[in-house]
């Protein structure tokens, strides 16, 4: 009998940095459950998948829509059986950038909507079935954050209100399930080469020659996955807690 594969939850994993994130764990020897809005959207990345020797399947659903959660979640575990790692990467940008003192309730209950209601529930509900199975092998919860949990970024308010609270919500999943170990981790990209990044791509690049990235290059959604692949492997398991900054030292202080 060949040995169980670890199983990895991926949200938001049809394209960009959760399509890059799938595929590095699917190469590390997790198979991987897709998560995205539509199964469309997500066919040809469970294809790769399954390429690599993974088993993957699509499981679509809104993250925003709270009441699903449950049931996304039982079907995985009746897909897959019990779920080693949670990658929270599902997330919305904000409708349209703009003055902050023209921000709707209408934009901002949609983008911490999605962001932050609905990861943190979905984050709880992968928690309790965690928390309900005992095991030896390394268990892991990573959210992808933004640099925007630190970085005002005002034409964009929504956004970042809804990026930074997750600070708070690695820090409470951490001690929480600690005893259980299962270490929980917040991954924060700077400015990364995706659909998301696209219409404003000549204002980044303009600011990469002003000096904005110390690395002076875009960020590769390879760049997050390979950060998420080292803290899923469970060797960092004691870190539980900590941040993991991918942005080319974007959010290091300078004078």
């Amino acid at each position: 009998m060949s040995a169980r594969r670890p199983v990895a939850v991926v949200t938001g994993a049809a394209r960009g940095i959760g399509a890059a994130i799938a595929m590095q764990l699917a190469q590390e020897g997790f198979d991987v459950a897709v998560s995205d809005l539509a199964e469309g959207n997500a066919a040809e990345v469970v294809a790769k998948l399954r390429a690599l020797g993974a088993r993957a399947q699509c499981f679509a659903f809104d993250l925003a829509d709270v009441a699903s959660h449950a049931a996304v979640v039982e079907g995985i575990t009746a897909w897959g059986g019990a779920i080693d790692c949670l990658v929270n990467n599902a997330g919305v940008g904000s409708p349209a950038r703009g003055d902050l003192l023209d921000v709707s309730p209408a934009a901002f209950d949609f983008v911490t909507g999605v962001n932050l209601r609905g990861t943190f529930f979905f984050t709880q509900a992968i928690a309790r079935c965690m928390a309900a199975i005992q095991s030896p092998a390394p268990r892991t919860i990573v959210t992808i954050s933004s640099v925007s949990v630190e970085m005002a970024s005002i034409e964009r308010g929504e956004y970042c209100m809804s990026k930074s609270p997750l600070a708070m919500l690695t820090r409470l999943f951490a001690v929480r399930l600690a005893p259980l170990g299962i270490s929980v981790f917040d991954v924060r990209p700077g400015v990364i080469r995706t659909s998301m990044t696209e219409g404003v791509a000549s204002k980044y690049e303009k600011r990469f020659a002003e000096g904005l990235v110390p690395m002076n290059r875009w960020g590769l959604p390879e760049d997050v996955a390979r950060a998420v692949g080292a803290l899923a492997s469970g060797r960092l398991a004691f870190a539980t807690g900590s941040v993991l900054h991918v942005d080319g030292a974007l959010s290091v202080p300078r004078l």
